[in-house]
Parts: C-alpha cells; structure tokens; sequence
C-alpha cells in the first residue's frame, strides 16, 4: 500500500469532505451526489479510510460522521498544518518497504524531489550506520528524507548532529520528554537508544549533488523484543522507547515538529552557523566531559571526550595527546 501527498483520489475527496462536515452525518447518497462517484464508491471509500485508522461511524438513515482521525503518518496528514518552506511539503507512505534510505536513494538526482519525506510503518530491511540492521517493526517511526544542500562539502559529517540536535528538541517540544544526545547521531533517554540516524551522501565535483537523512525513532515499540534480538550484538546499549516515558504526543504532531527544527539547522548550515549548531549540541550531549571508548580503523582510543570539532569530529584526551575521530562507536565509561 503506497500514497502521496499530491494525487488527489476518490478516497482523499471523500475523506476531506467528512474533515469540513465532521459535526453531522453525511449520507451516502449527498456524498455521492457532490462528489460524483458511484454509491458502491463511496461506501468503498468509507472502509478503505477505516482501515488506514479513522473512525467513521455509521447510522441508518442518517449516514456516516468522521469522529477520529488517524494516529498514521499519512502524507495528507502531515503536509496539513506543516509550517515548513520546503521540508515534507512531498510525502510518501509506504505501509511495508525494505527499507525508506533505499527508496529515497532511487528518487534523490530528481531535483523535484528536494524535500520530499518517505515513510514506513515498518521496515523489512532497515539498515543503520555501518551496514548494521536497523529492526524496524510496526510502531516506530521510520523516514527519509531527500535533500539538495546548499552548504559546504565539509559540512556534510555535521549534518547528522545538526539533525540529532534538531530531534531532540521536536521531542522537547511536542512530547516533553528530555533526551541526551550521543555521539555522533544517536538519541538516548536514561542511558538507552530511542533513536538513531542514518546519512548517504552523493558527490560531484566537490560538490554535494544530494543527501540522504534516515531517522529511526522507537515510538510506540516493545523494547523487550527488540532486545532478545539485538542483546548479543556488538556495542549493544539497550533500547527505549517514548511510550515508556509519562508524557504522551502524537506522530504526527512530532515528525511535523522535527521537519520544523531540521529546516532550522538546514538553513544554519547553509548559512556557516555551525558554532551556533555545535553549541547546542554541546549542552544536550551525554558524551562530551566523558570517559569512552571508542573502535576506529587505526584502533582502539580511550580517553576524556573533550568536544566536537567544527566538521562534528570528536576530540579525545588521551594521556596528554589529542586524537580526532570521524566515526566510530562510543562506548562511556563509568571510570
């Protein structure tokens, strides 16, 4: 099952017209008289939108009320209300895919396309930062998103702090739940991952020809499951999820508060602010004035986590030396 945010279909005329007359009963027959499609239509409309999470209730003689709307990410849905320029105004849904990064992959060389948001209610094939799976299962949120960036090839390792930074304060706002951010992308609550990021780039002529960002938020997800899956696997710090947390909020409301705040730190990047971003960052981050341990490629570097550089390097503090690591997987240390 696939929709967008632009075609507009028997289903979405239905469905608007139950939005702008959700205070009474509509029958079939009116519904089909202004719309122009066949009664069977309608009523095939009617269970379609049921199934995609709406509540329509039905009464004999009188016809059919919209009393719930859907808690899904649904294009229409998010593109309505969403104070972005040009971040999500493009939506697609997909209610199973193997993965949102490689979709978003196929589409990104069309420059229609910047902006443009895939979704997924659950993946089959979802990766993460060096290959890893990404387990993706029904409940979560899992995206993509398309961008051509203006800013500076150099700028492109910071771009997922810039994001993780831009995450964290959409849930802030929208949840009021507080999280720590990670080094280099991660999104922790008490210690355990609520979500990460993912980011392809592509590049011509020293130049960035397009960008991907992947986002994997653990929303309404059974962290019990997801641990017997990934409890043995290498660096593995757990797992949280923001249905454990009091306070509660809506996808939709959080995935269009994060397009607002990624359009933000978008717009600082292109513009050079990456003090303001690493600032931010700074302050929300669990790893900075930590012990870690980090793998590299030319080993293993332990240490004080001092800061972040300005292309989104760590810097570490090591028996006097000073090393700067790109990528790697923090691990912190008690002692």
């Amino acid at each position: 099952m696939i929709y967008n945010s632009f075609d507009d279909t028997g289903l979405l005329k239905v469905l608007r017209f139950l939005k702008t007359h959700n205070t009474e009963y509509l029958s079939g027959q009116d519904l089909s008289d202004v719309l122009r499609i066949s009664r069977v239509a309608v009523w095939k409309h009617i269970k379609k939108i049921q199934t995609l999470g709406y509540t329509v209730e039905s009464k004999q003689k009188e016809g059919y009320k919209l009393t719930k709307n859907s808690d899904l990410l649904l294009p229409w849905e998010i593109i309505s209300g969403l104070k972005t320029k040009m971040l999500g105004q493009e939506a697609y849904y997909f209610d199973s895919i193997d993965s949102t990064q490689s979709q978003a992959l196929k589409m990104a060389n069309e420059s229609k396309n910047n902006g443009t948001i895939v979704i997924a209610e659950k993946q089959t094939g979802g990766r993460g930062r060096s290959g890893r799976k990404w387990i993706s299962p029904k409940g979560g949120i899992w995206f993509s998103i398309i961008l051509h960036p203006k800013f500076d090839i150099s700028n492109t390792t910071l771009f997922p702090i810039a994001a993780s930074l831009a995450l964290s304060n959409a849930i802030e706002k929208t949840c009021s739940v507080s999280t720590e951010l990670k080094w280099p992308n991660d999104l922790t609550i008490m210690g355990k991952k609520l979500a990460g990021m993912l980011v392809d780039a592509s590049f011509e002529s020293n130049k960035i020809e397009n960008l991907i960002l992947g986002v994997g938020i653990n929303f309404d997800v059974n962290t019990k499951e997801i641990e017997k899956i990934l409890k043995k696997t290498p660096n593995y710090y757990g797992v949280s999820s923001l249905n454990e947390q009091k306070n509660k909020c809506k996808p939709i409301e959080l995935i269009q508060s994060f397009l607002s705040e990624l359009e933000q730190v978008y717009e600082e990047l292109n513009s050079n602010q990456t003090n303001k971003i690493i600032s931010k960052w700074t302050k929300k981050s669990s790893t900075i004035g930590k012990k870690i341990e980090i793998d590299t490629n030319d080993g293993k570097i332990t240490g004080e986590a001092i800061k972040i550089d300005n292309d989104g390097g760590l810097l570490i503090k090591d028996k006097g030396k000073t090393h700067k690591v790109i990528a790697g997987d923090v691990i912190h240390r008690s002692k």
